[in-house]
């Protein structure tokens, strides 16, 4: 008889993750972790290692932080194989690394005078070096016919459009928020990067898949946790552990049979 709950462990899996120091990728790593699986947590800022190091310690399972800038073809390469000879076959990506920029005023600029450099910077790490980590992870699942799973993360505004009424009033971390194009425009590259790579790579038995997280709590002002609450049918935004059951499951084999979708947590938002 089968013990459908077993599906969901991923005892004896290697998984990576991008940005696995972000304001979600601490969920996405600890939820990994305790499923089973032994983990290489990648990000550009150095902190990352101390960070896989304690999480070592709290779960039992390897967990190895690598600092790498994930737009640069080489660092990546580099990070990848250094994963693998570490911890051997990878057989689970998760592509979850984006950027703000250092400077959020440039970030959260109007449409009208949005810097086409800020614009660039933004996409080298939102889509290209999404591109370039899923190459390369790829590259190496195909070279040791490895039937993995590769999940994509990207956001409710990278499949619709923000409604920019909620933005009146609001700040994040202090400053004023908005959504800006670009960040919509790199996310929903990611979605249909995912298809492209799940039809592609369909004939190595490696699946890809896209989660989608609605609004999250994170330094968002009252105003617009309200503002935001009141467009969702369930009635609030999201916790970030929220995320990580859709996560375990794109990458466990209880999905063994999905391929190219796009998982939407978004409290109903995109249902209206």
């Amino acid at each position: 008889m089968t013990n459908y709950l077993d599906k969901f462990k991923l005892d004896g899996k290697n998984a990576v993750i991008t940005g696995g120091n972000g304001i979600l990728g601490g969920y996405f790593s600890e939820g990994l972790l305790s499923a089973g699986a032994n983990l290489v947590m990648i990000d550009k800022l150095p902190e990352v290692c101390e960070k896989a190091e304690t999480l070592q310690k709290k779960f039992g399972k390897r967990c190895l932080g690598i600092a790498c800038d994930i737009t640069d073809p080489l660092q990546v390469e580099q990070a990848i194989q250094q994963a693998a000879s570490e911890l051997g076959d990878i057989h689970i990506l998760l592509n979850n690394a984006a950027w703000k920029s250092q400077d959020l005023n440039a970030f959260f600029a109007s449409f009208e005078t949005y810097s086409l450099e800020t614009w660039r910077q933004i996409m080298s790490v939102n889509i290209d070096g999404m591109f370039l980590v899923a190459q390369a992870v790829a590259r190496h699942m195909i070279e040791r016919n490895i039937s993995g799973s590769i999940v994509q993360t990207a956001s409710i505004y990278g499949i619709m459009g923000p409604d920019q009424r909620i933005y009146e009033g609001s700040f994040y971390m202090g400053g004023p928020i908005n959504t800006p194009a670009v960040y919509s425009a790199s996310k929903a590259s990611v979605v249909g990067l995912t298809q492209y790579l799940a039809t592609y790579l369909a004939k190595h038995k490696i699946r890809v898949n896209t989660l989608t997280p609605g609004g999250v709590e994170s330094g968002q002002n009252d105003v617009f946790k309200t503002k935001y609450a009141n467009r969702i049918p369930l009635g609030r935004m999201a916790k970030a552990e929220e995320m990580v059951g859709a996560l375990i499951y794109l990458a466990s084999d209880a999905s063994s049979y999905v391929t190219g979708q796009n998982l939407v947590i978004d409290g109903g938002l995109s249902a209206w």
